[in-house]
Protein backbone atom coordinates (compact mmCIF):
# COMPACT_ATOMS: atom_id res chain seq x y z
CA UNK A 1 0.00 0.00 0.00
CA UNK A 2 1.70 3.16 -1.28
CA UNK A 3 0.50 5.52 1.46
CA UNK A 4 0.68 3.07 4.37
CA UNK A 5 3.17 5.15 6.38
CA UNK A 6 1.18 8.32 5.73
CA UNK A 7 -1.99 6.73 7.08
CA UNK A 8 -0.09 5.50 10.15
CA UNK A 9 1.14 9.07 10.75
CA UNK A 10 -2.42 10.42 10.35
CA UNK A 11 -3.92 7.85 12.72
CA UNK A 12 -1.29 8.47 15.41
CA UNK A 13 -1.66 12.25 15.16
CA UNK A 14 -5.46 11.99 15.20
CA UNK A 15 -5.25 10.44 18.66
CA UNK A 16 -5.01 14.07 19.74
CA UNK A 17 -8.59 14.46 18.54
CA UNK A 18 -9.60 11.35 20.45
CA UNK A 19 -8.09 12.86 23.61
CA UNK A 20 -9.89 16.15 23.01
CA UNK A 21 -13.20 14.32 22.57
CA UNK A 22 -12.53 12.10 25.58
CA UNK A 23 -11.86 14.96 27.96
CA UNK A 24 -14.92 16.75 26.58
CA UNK A 25 -17.25 13.81 27.13
CA UNK A 26 -15.91 12.05 30.23
CA UNK A 27 -17.07 14.75 32.65
CA UNK A 28 -20.71 14.04 31.74
CA UNK A 29 -20.73 10.71 33.57
CA UNK A 30 -18.09 11.58 36.16
CA UNK A 31 -20.09 14.62 37.27
CA UNK A 32 -22.88 12.44 38.68
CA UNK A 33 -20.48 10.70 41.05
CA UNK A 34 -18.32 13.77 41.79
CA UNK A 35 -21.51 15.47 42.96
CA UNK A 36 -22.15 12.54 45.32
CA UNK A 37 -18.61 12.86 46.72
CA UNK A 38 -18.72 16.60 47.43
CA UNK A 39 -22.39 17.65 46.95
CA UNK A 40 -21.61 20.54 44.61
CA UNK A 41 -23.73 23.67 44.23
CA UNK A 42 -25.08 24.71 40.81
CA UNK A 43 -22.34 27.30 40.47
CA UNK A 44 -19.56 24.87 41.39
CA UNK A 45 -20.86 22.30 38.89
CA UNK A 46 -20.81 24.95 36.19
CA UNK A 47 -17.26 26.01 37.09
CA UNK A 48 -16.03 22.40 37.18
CA UNK A 49 -17.47 21.50 33.80
CA UNK A 50 -16.46 24.74 32.12
CA UNK A 51 -12.95 24.91 33.64
CA UNK A 52 -11.61 22.81 30.77
CA UNK A 53 -12.94 25.47 28.39
CA UNK A 54 -11.11 28.29 30.18
CA UNK A 55 -7.88 26.37 29.64
CA UNK A 56 -8.87 25.70 26.03
CA UNK A 57 -9.30 29.41 25.31
CA UNK A 58 -5.77 30.04 26.60
CA UNK A 59 -4.37 27.10 24.64
CA UNK A 60 -6.12 28.06 21.41
CA UNK A 61 -4.89 31.63 21.69
CA UNK A 62 -1.21 30.74 22.17
CA UNK A 63 -0.60 27.58 20.15
CA UNK A 64 -0.21 29.20 16.73
CA UNK A 65 2.91 31.09 17.78
CA UNK A 66 4.36 28.11 19.66
CA UNK A 67 3.81 25.76 16.70
CA UNK A 68 5.67 28.15 14.42
CA UNK A 69 8.60 28.45 16.83
CA UNK A 70 9.07 24.86 18.01
CA UNK A 71 7.43 22.87 15.21
CA UNK A 72 4.22 20.88 14.99
CA UNK A 73 5.68 17.60 16.27
CA UNK A 74 7.16 19.01 19.49
CA UNK A 75 3.93 20.82 20.34
CA UNK A 76 1.92 17.61 19.85
CA UNK A 77 4.35 15.70 22.10
CA UNK A 78 4.11 18.44 24.74
CA UNK A 79 0.33 18.33 24.47
CA UNK A 80 0.32 14.56 25.05
CA UNK A 81 2.37 15.10 28.22
CA UNK A 82 -0.11 17.73 29.42
CA UNK A 83 -3.00 15.31 28.83
CA UNK A 84 -1.22 12.59 30.82
CA UNK A 85 -0.23 14.82 33.75
CA UNK A 86 -3.66 16.46 33.81
CA UNK A 87 -5.49 13.12 33.83
CA UNK A 88 -3.39 11.86 36.75
CA UNK A 89 -3.93 15.11 38.66
CA UNK A 90 -7.70 14.89 38.12
CA UNK A 91 -7.83 11.28 39.31
CA UNK A 92 -5.98 12.02 42.56
CA UNK A 93 -7.55 15.41 43.32
CA UNK A 94 -8.09 15.66 47.10
CA UNK A 95 -10.72 18.39 46.83
CA UNK A 96 -12.88 20.20 44.31
CA UNK A 97 -10.47 23.15 43.95
CA UNK A 98 -7.60 20.88 42.87
CA UNK A 99 -9.95 19.04 40.51
CA UNK A 100 -11.06 22.30 38.87
CA UNK A 101 -7.44 23.44 38.44
CA UNK A 102 -6.49 20.04 37.01
CA UNK A 103 -9.35 20.20 34.50
CA UNK A 104 -8.22 23.71 33.52
CA UNK A 105 -4.73 22.26 32.88
CA UNK A 106 -6.22 19.54 30.67
CA UNK A 107 -8.23 22.23 28.88
CA UNK A 108 -5.02 23.99 27.88
CA UNK A 109 -4.08 20.83 25.95
CA UNK A 110 -7.56 20.63 24.41
CA UNK A 111 -7.19 24.17 23.05
CA UNK A 112 -3.76 23.45 21.57
CA UNK A 113 -4.71 20.15 19.99
CA UNK A 114 -7.74 21.61 18.19
CA UNK A 115 -5.43 23.78 16.13
CA UNK A 116 -2.09 21.98 15.85
CA UNK A 117 -3.34 18.50 14.80
CA UNK A 118 -5.39 19.71 11.78
CA UNK A 119 -2.45 21.95 10.89
CA UNK A 120 -0.04 19.00 11.13
CA UNK A 121 -2.31 16.74 9.05
CA UNK A 122 -2.85 19.42 6.42
CA UNK A 123 0.86 20.08 5.98
CA UNK A 124 1.90 16.41 5.99
CA UNK A 125 -0.75 15.28 3.45
CA UNK A 126 -0.54 15.12 -0.37
CA UNK A 127 -3.08 17.53 -1.85
CA UNK A 128 -5.29 14.84 -3.45
CA UNK A 129 -6.06 13.11 -0.12
CA UNK A 130 -5.71 16.07 2.24
CA UNK A 131 -9.44 16.42 2.84
CA UNK A 132 -9.78 12.76 3.79
CA UNK A 133 -6.90 12.86 6.25
CA UNK A 134 -7.88 16.17 7.86
CA UNK A 135 -11.48 14.96 8.25
CA UNK A 136 -10.06 12.00 10.17
CA UNK A 137 -9.46 14.43 13.05
CA UNK A 138 -13.15 15.38 13.34
CA UNK A 139 -14.06 11.70 13.33
CA UNK A 140 -11.44 11.11 16.05
CA UNK A 141 -13.12 13.73 18.26
CA UNK A 142 -16.47 11.92 18.03
CA UNK A 143 -14.60 8.64 18.66
CA UNK A 144 -13.14 10.16 21.82
CA UNK A 145 -16.55 11.29 23.04
CA UNK A 146 -17.97 7.81 22.40
CA UNK A 147 -14.95 6.22 24.13
CA UNK A 148 -15.51 8.43 27.17
CA UNK A 149 -19.13 7.28 27.40
CA UNK A 150 -18.07 3.63 27.26
CA UNK A 151 -15.46 4.23 29.96
CA UNK A 152 -18.11 5.95 32.09
CA UNK A 153 -20.35 2.89 31.70
CA UNK A 154 -17.51 0.47 32.53
CA UNK A 155 -16.41 2.25 35.72
CA UNK A 156 -19.87 3.33 36.89
CA UNK A 157 -20.01 0.30 39.25
CA UNK A 158 -16.44 0.64 40.51
CA UNK A 159 -15.18 2.06 43.78
CA UNK A 160 -13.73 5.56 43.19
CA UNK A 161 -15.59 5.40 39.85
CA UNK A 162 -15.17 9.02 38.78
CA UNK A 163 -11.45 8.90 39.54
CA UNK A 164 -11.00 5.90 37.24
CA UNK A 165 -13.05 7.66 34.56
CA UNK A 166 -10.75 10.69 34.58
CA UNK A 167 -7.58 8.58 34.91
CA UNK A 168 -8.39 6.50 31.81
CA UNK A 169 -7.33 9.41 29.58
CA UNK A 170 -3.72 8.49 30.41
CA UNK A 171 -3.85 5.50 28.02
CA UNK A 172 -4.49 7.33 24.71
CA UNK A 173 -2.18 10.09 25.95
CA UNK A 174 0.69 7.60 26.29
CA UNK A 175 -0.03 6.12 22.86
CA UNK A 176 0.03 9.59 21.29
CA UNK A 177 3.25 10.50 23.13
CA UNK A 178 5.10 7.32 22.15
CA UNK A 179 3.73 7.31 18.61
CA UNK A 180 4.75 10.91 17.89
CA UNK A 181 8.32 10.20 18.99
CA UNK A 182 8.66 8.10 15.83
CA UNK A 183 6.98 10.64 13.53
CA UNK A 184 8.60 13.46 11.56
CA UNK A 185 7.69 17.12 11.55
CA UNK A 186 5.94 18.57 8.49
CA UNK A 187 8.03 19.31 5.37
CA UNK A 188 6.78 22.89 5.19
CA UNK A 189 7.90 23.71 8.73
CA UNK A 190 11.25 21.99 8.15
CA UNK A 191 11.85 24.02 4.98
CA UNK A 192 10.88 27.23 6.81
CA UNK A 193 13.67 26.47 9.30
CA UNK A 194 16.25 25.71 6.58
CA UNK A 195 16.20 21.94 7.20
CA UNK A 196 15.72 21.02 3.55
CA UNK A 197 17.39 17.59 3.63
CA UNK A 198 15.06 16.46 6.43
CA UNK A 199 12.08 17.79 4.47
CA UNK A 200 13.11 15.78 1.39
CA UNK A 201 13.43 12.63 3.50
CA UNK A 202 9.89 13.16 4.83
CA UNK A 203 8.53 13.60 1.30
CA UNK A 204 10.16 10.36 0.17
CA UNK A 205 8.56 8.47 3.03
CA UNK A 206 5.02 9.84 2.93
CA UNK A 207 4.69 10.13 -0.88
CA UNK A 208 7.10 7.73 -2.64
CA UNK A 209 6.22 8.88 -6.20
CA UNK A 210 6.89 12.56 -5.61
CA UNK A 211 9.96 14.57 -6.58
CA UNK A 212 11.32 15.83 -3.21
CA UNK A 213 13.53 18.49 -4.79
CA UNK A 214 10.58 19.93 -6.73
CA UNK A 215 8.35 19.92 -3.66
CA UNK A 216 10.98 21.74 -1.58
CA UNK A 217 11.49 24.34 -4.32
CA UNK A 218 7.73 25.01 -4.44
CA UNK A 219 7.53 25.40 -0.68
CA UNK A 220 10.49 27.80 -0.65
CA UNK A 221 8.90 29.86 -3.44
CA UNK A 222 5.56 29.98 -1.56
CA UNK A 223 7.24 31.01 1.69
CA UNK A 224 9.17 33.73 -0.15
CA UNK A 225 5.97 34.98 -1.82
CA UNK A 226 4.02 34.99 1.44
CA UNK A 227 6.84 36.85 3.15
CA UNK A 228 6.71 39.64 0.58
CA UNK A 229 2.92 39.79 0.74
CA UNK A 230 2.83 39.93 4.52
CA UNK A 231 5.26 42.84 4.55
CA UNK A 232 2.71 44.93 2.69
CA UNK A 233 -0.38 43.41 4.26
CA UNK A 234 -2.91 45.54 6.08
CA UNK A 235 -6.35 44.62 7.32
CA UNK A 236 -9.01 45.98 4.96
CA UNK A 237 -12.74 46.58 5.27
CA UNK A 238 -13.70 43.76 2.88
CA UNK A 239 -12.12 41.24 5.30
CA UNK A 240 -14.73 41.95 7.97
CA UNK A 241 -17.36 39.71 6.39
CA UNK A 242 -15.25 36.52 6.47
CA UNK A 243 -14.85 37.08 10.22
CA UNK A 244 -18.62 37.55 10.55
CA UNK A 245 -19.06 34.18 8.82
CA UNK A 246 -16.33 32.42 10.79
CA UNK A 247 -17.28 33.66 14.25
CA UNK A 248 -20.99 33.45 13.37
CA UNK A 249 -20.78 29.78 12.42
CA UNK A 250 -18.87 29.10 15.66
CA UNK A 251 -21.72 30.82 17.53
CA UNK A 252 -24.26 28.64 15.71
CA UNK A 253 -22.25 25.51 16.42
CA UNK A 254 -22.02 26.13 20.17
CA UNK A 255 -24.97 28.31 21.17
CA UNK A 256 -27.57 25.89 19.81
CA UNK A 257 -26.63 23.80 22.84
CA UNK A 258 -24.47 20.91 21.63
CA UNK A 259 -22.12 20.87 24.60
CA UNK A 260 -24.93 21.03 27.11
CA UNK A 261 -25.81 17.63 25.63
CA UNK A 262 -22.21 16.33 25.51
CA UNK A 263 -21.38 17.47 29.05
CA UNK A 264 -24.73 17.11 30.78
CA UNK A 265 -26.63 14.32 28.99
CA UNK A 266 -26.67 11.98 32.04
CA UNK A 267 -27.79 14.88 34.25
CA UNK A 268 -30.59 15.71 31.80
CA UNK A 269 -31.68 12.06 31.75
CA UNK A 270 -31.72 11.94 35.57
CA UNK A 271 -33.89 15.07 35.68
CA UNK A 272 -36.18 13.53 33.03
CA UNK A 273 -36.79 10.44 35.13
CA UNK A 274 -34.12 7.78 34.57
CA UNK A 275 -33.98 6.14 37.98
CA UNK A 276 -30.24 5.59 38.39
CA UNK A 277 -26.86 6.98 37.40
CA UNK A 278 -26.11 3.73 35.56
CA UNK A 279 -29.20 3.90 33.34
CA UNK A 280 -28.54 7.57 32.60
CA UNK A 281 -24.97 6.74 31.54
CA UNK A 282 -26.14 3.86 29.34
CA UNK A 283 -28.60 6.19 27.59
CA UNK A 284 -25.80 8.72 27.09
CA UNK A 285 -23.58 6.03 25.52
CA UNK A 286 -26.25 5.54 22.86
CA UNK A 287 -26.15 9.28 22.16
CA UNK A 288 -22.38 9.09 21.68
CA UNK A 289 -22.68 6.16 19.26
CA UNK A 290 -25.17 8.05 17.11
CA UNK A 291 -22.92 11.14 17.13
CA UNK A 292 -20.03 8.96 15.93
CA UNK A 293 -22.02 7.34 13.10
CA UNK A 294 -23.70 10.49 11.81
CA UNK A 295 -20.38 12.35 11.57
CA UNK A 296 -19.35 9.79 8.93
CA UNK A 297 -22.54 10.58 6.99
CA UNK A 298 -21.71 14.29 7.03
CA UNK A 299 -18.21 13.72 5.65
CA UNK A 300 -19.73 11.72 2.79
CA UNK A 301 -22.39 14.28 1.79
CA UNK A 302 -20.68 17.64 2.35
CA UNK A 303 -19.06 17.76 -1.09
CA UNK A 304 -22.11 16.25 -2.81
CA UNK A 305 -25.07 18.35 -1.64
CA UNK A 306 -23.21 21.42 -0.37
CA UNK A 307 -22.66 23.17 2.93
CA UNK A 308 -25.81 25.31 3.14
CA UNK A 309 -28.35 22.53 2.42
CA UNK A 310 -26.83 20.47 5.23
CA UNK A 311 -26.96 23.49 7.54
CA UNK A 312 -30.62 24.18 6.68
CA UNK A 313 -31.68 20.57 7.27
CA UNK A 314 -29.53 20.16 10.36
CA UNK A 315 -30.50 23.43 12.04
CA UNK A 316 -34.19 22.85 11.35
CA UNK A 317 -33.95 19.41 12.94
CA UNK A 318 -31.99 20.81 15.89
CA UNK A 319 -34.61 23.54 16.42
CA UNK A 320 -37.55 21.10 16.32
CA UNK A 321 -35.76 18.67 18.65
CA UNK A 322 -35.10 21.43 21.18
CA UNK A 323 -38.70 22.63 21.09
CA UNK A 324 -39.87 19.01 21.55
CA UNK A 325 -37.57 18.61 24.56
CA UNK A 326 -38.77 21.95 25.94
CA UNK A 327 -42.40 20.91 25.56
CA UNK A 328 -41.70 17.62 27.32
CA UNK A 329 -40.46 19.47 30.41
CA UNK A 330 -43.39 21.94 30.26
CA UNK A 331 -45.89 19.05 30.21
CA UNK A 332 -43.90 16.93 32.64
CA UNK A 333 -46.92 16.23 34.86
CA UNK A 334 -49.07 14.99 31.99
CA UNK A 335 -46.28 12.82 30.55
CA UNK A 336 -45.33 11.23 33.83
CA UNK A 337 -42.93 8.31 33.31
CA UNK A 338 -42.98 8.91 29.55
CA UNK A 339 -40.97 12.09 30.01
CA UNK A 340 -37.67 10.17 29.99
CA UNK A 341 -38.51 8.52 26.65
CA UNK A 342 -39.52 11.82 25.04
CA UNK A 343 -36.26 13.31 26.35
CA UNK A 344 -34.26 10.38 24.94
CA UNK A 345 -35.99 10.63 21.55
CA UNK A 346 -35.48 14.40 21.39
CA UNK A 347 -31.79 14.14 22.22
CA UNK A 348 -31.27 11.37 19.65
CA UNK A 349 -32.96 13.53 17.01
CA UNK A 350 -30.87 16.52 18.08
CA UNK A 351 -27.56 14.62 17.83
CA UNK A 352 -28.46 13.16 14.41
CA UNK A 353 -29.20 16.63 13.03
CA UNK A 354 -26.19 18.31 14.62
CA UNK A 355 -23.63 15.64 13.70
CA UNK A 356 -24.61 15.74 10.01
CA UNK A 357 -24.45 19.52 9.78
CA UNK A 358 -23.10 22.05 12.28
CA UNK A 359 -20.46 19.72 13.74
CA UNK A 360 -18.25 19.10 10.69
CA UNK A 361 -19.58 21.84 8.36
CA UNK A 362 -18.72 24.58 10.86
CA UNK A 363 -15.02 23.72 10.80
CA UNK A 364 -15.03 23.20 7.02
CA UNK A 365 -16.42 26.71 6.46
CA UNK A 366 -13.90 28.26 8.84
CA UNK A 367 -11.07 26.68 6.84
CA UNK A 368 -12.49 27.97 3.54
CA UNK A 369 -13.80 31.52 3.93
CA UNK A 370 -10.67 33.40 5.03
CA UNK A 371 -8.15 34.97 2.63
CA UNK A 372 -4.77 33.25 2.47
CA UNK A 373 -2.82 36.09 4.10
CA UNK A 374 -4.76 35.91 7.37
CA UNK A 375 -5.99 32.29 7.34
CA UNK A 376 -3.78 31.09 10.20
CA UNK A 377 -4.50 33.87 12.68
CA UNK A 378 -8.16 34.01 11.59
CA UNK A 379 -8.67 30.31 12.34
CA UNK A 380 -7.02 30.88 15.73
CA UNK A 381 -9.49 33.71 16.43
CA UNK A 382 -12.41 31.46 15.48
CA UNK A 383 -11.10 28.64 17.68
CA UNK A 384 -10.85 31.02 20.64
CA UNK A 385 -14.39 32.30 19.98
CA UNK A 386 -15.63 28.68 19.83
CA UNK A 387 -14.26 27.88 23.27
CA UNK A 388 -15.37 31.25 24.67
CA UNK A 389 -18.98 30.62 23.53
CA UNK A 390 -18.63 27.10 24.90
CA UNK A 391 -17.58 28.36 28.31
CA UNK A 392 -20.54 30.72 28.74
CA UNK A 393 -23.09 28.15 27.56
CA UNK A 394 -21.74 25.26 29.63
CA UNK A 395 -21.14 27.33 32.78
CA UNK A 396 -24.66 28.79 32.74
CA UNK A 397 -26.56 25.60 31.86
CA UNK A 398 -26.92 24.01 35.35
CA UNK A 399 -27.96 27.39 36.75
CA UNK A 400 -30.60 27.87 34.03
CA UNK A 401 -31.92 24.32 34.49
CA UNK A 402 -32.31 24.69 38.25
CA UNK A 403 -33.55 28.29 38.26
CA UNK A 404 -35.73 28.39 35.14
CA UNK A 405 -36.40 24.73 34.39
CA UNK A 406 -35.87 22.56 31.30
CA UNK A 407 -38.85 24.01 29.44
CA UNK A 408 -37.52 27.57 29.28
CA UNK A 409 -33.86 26.56 28.91
CA UNK A 410 -34.32 24.32 25.86
CA UNK A 411 -36.85 26.72 24.31
CA UNK A 412 -34.18 29.41 24.50
CA UNK A 413 -31.75 27.18 22.58
CA UNK A 414 -34.52 26.50 20.05
CA UNK A 415 -35.02 30.23 19.44
CA UNK A 416 -31.25 30.63 18.94
CA UNK A 417 -31.43 27.85 16.33
CA UNK A 418 -34.14 29.76 14.44
CA UNK A 419 -31.98 32.90 14.45
CA UNK A 420 -29.07 30.83 13.13
CA UNK A 421 -31.17 29.55 10.19
CA UNK A 422 -31.80 33.18 9.20
CA UNK A 423 -28.08 33.90 9.62
CA UNK A 424 -27.17 31.01 7.31
CA UNK A 425 -29.48 32.37 4.59
CA UNK A 426 -28.11 35.90 4.60
CA UNK A 427 -24.48 35.54 5.76
CA UNK A 428 -23.14 32.07 4.89
CA UNK A 429 -21.82 31.55 1.35
CA UNK A 430 -22.14 28.20 -0.45
CA UNK A 431 -18.52 27.13 -0.96
CA UNK A 432 -19.11 23.74 -2.56
CA UNK A 433 -17.12 23.44 -5.79
CA UNK A 434 -15.60 26.93 -5.47
CA UNK A 435 -11.84 27.36 -5.25
CA UNK A 436 -10.34 29.19 -2.30
CA UNK A 437 -9.05 31.83 -4.71
CA UNK A 438 -12.56 32.43 -6.10
CA UNK A 439 -13.98 32.73 -2.58
CA UNK A 440 -11.36 35.35 -1.73
CA UNK A 441 -12.04 37.15 -5.02
CA UNK A 442 -15.78 37.25 -4.27
CA UNK A 443 -15.15 38.87 -0.89
CA UNK A 444 -12.82 41.39 -2.52
CA UNK A 445 -15.46 42.28 -5.14
CA UNK A 446 -18.16 42.72 -2.48
CA UNK A 447 -20.31 39.80 -3.70
CA UNK A 448 -23.08 39.05 -1.18
CA UNK A 449 -22.63 35.67 0.54
CA UNK A 450 -25.92 34.24 -0.74
CA UNK A 451 -24.87 35.15 -4.32
CA UNK A 452 -21.59 33.21 -4.30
Amino acid sequence: MKYLWLYIVAIVASLGGLLSGYDTGVISGALLFINETWNLTDYTQGILVSSVLIGAVIGAGTNGILADIFGRKKIIIATALIFIIGSVACAFAPNIIVLILSRLFVGFAVGIVNFVIPLYLSEISPKHIRGTLVSLYQWAITSGILFSYFINAVFAHAVYNWRWMLFAGVVPGLILLIGMLFMQDTPRWLVSKGREDEAKAVFKRIEPDTDPDKEVRQIKALIKCQGKASDKFKFQKWMIMPFVVGIGVMFAQICTGINTIIYYAPTIFKIAGFDSNINAIYATTGIGLINFIMTIVAVFFTDRVGRKPLLYVGLTGVMLSLFALSSAFVFETQLGDNLKWVALGSLISYIICFAMSLGPVGWILVSEVFPLKIRGIAMSVCTVSNFAFNFFVVASFPILMNRLGGGFTFAMFGIVSLICIIFVYFAIPETKGISLETIESNWLKGVKPRDF
